[in-house]
């Protein structure tokens, strides 16, 4: 098992994220966006630039957090974007020896109930793009966010089902976020624990995030693991017992939450809070008894 996480929740720039990796002592970055560009996206001069200062650094890419596929995108529109990002990803991912992608499933189409969420079509368009990294010999990890398989664990059942090849990152934190539409209106949110346990076996990797929905405001909250509704204990003590031994990947949203545009700038408390982050997290699965690689 290792640490790793998403560096851009430390810093914008490569300098300051590849800092904070190594205050943690870590060798990896899930790396998703430099100067708040997605990394499939850089030009290549950037690129270029990037793979020179993670050389120099000894920190290596575990994990691209690409946009493929991801809440951004439209079922209903051409996948033509992502097929380039996706092209434009592998030649990357193979120069730094990366060997996971995350993807999505297309975001959830507004007001329509999920049996007519065009669940074929995502099948198709997800399967395409999963013969594609296999083919390049990257596995792509499908993540339970704000897409058709995040509405609830049967419908990323029914994705793997539909897909052979794809695994999954699992993401503590979304459920607590996220209505369970497998379940009558008015749709409650998702227990991690329950979805968790219903994708156990298919899981390739997994993000880190908790917090719990502010009854006052019905806005989330992040929290420290351990200190919210996601089951982050539990969840990495069964990993450990289960003799999971792959990416531990820390998200955690306290500071700077991806997309949201408030929260694009440097700042100490960011780095600091990434930071304190990880050590928590070093400490929680130590404290577990697991075997973190160096």
């Amino acid at each position: 098992m290792y640490l790793t996480g998403f560096a851009d929740e430390a810093a914008t720039d490569l300098a300051g994220q590849i800092r904070a990796t190594r205050l943690l002592g870590w060798r990896h970055i899930e790396s998703r966006a430099i100067d708040n560009v997605n990394i499939h996206d850089l030009s290549d001069e950037a690129f270029d630039r990037a793979c020179g200062q993670l050389e120099e650094a000894g920190i290596r890419v575990n994990c691209f957090g690409s946009a493929i596929a991801n809440w951004g995108k439209d079922i209903r529109q051409p996948m033509d974007v992502d097929l380039a990002q996706a092209r434009r990803a592998i030649p990357r991912m193979q120069r730094l020896g990366a060997r996971l992608i995350r993807i999505m499933s297309y975001a959830v189409i507004p007001d329509v109930p999920p049996q007519e969420q065009l669940a074929q079509e995502r099948f198709r368009r997800v399967h395409c793009l999963t013969r594609l990294f296999l083919d390049a010999g990257i596995q792509p990890v499908h993540e339970n966010c704000m897409n058709y398989g995040g509405m609830g664990w049967t419908f990323t059942r029914q994705l793997l089902d539909a897909v052979p090849g794809l695994k999954l990152v699992f993401d503590t934190g979304n459920p607590v976020f996220t209505r369970d539409r497998t379940q009558p209106e008015p749709h409650p949110f998702q227990s991690s624990w329950e979805f968790y346990c219903h994708v156990r076996e298919s899981i390739a990797y997994v993000h880190i995030k908790d917090g719990r929905m502010d009854p006052a405001t019905g806005k989330a909250v992040y929290t420290w693991p351990c200190e919210g509704d996601a089951d982050v204990a539990r969840i990495c003590q069964d990993l450990v017992r289960h003799g999971y031994d792959g990416g531990i990947s820390i998200e955690p949203h306290m500071a700077a939450v991806f997309h949201d545009p408030a929260a694009a700038g440097n700042s100490p408390a960011r780095f600091d809070n990434y930071v304190e982050y990880g050590r928590r997290m070093e400490k929680l699965l130590r404290d577990l008894g697991a075997h973190l690689a160096s």
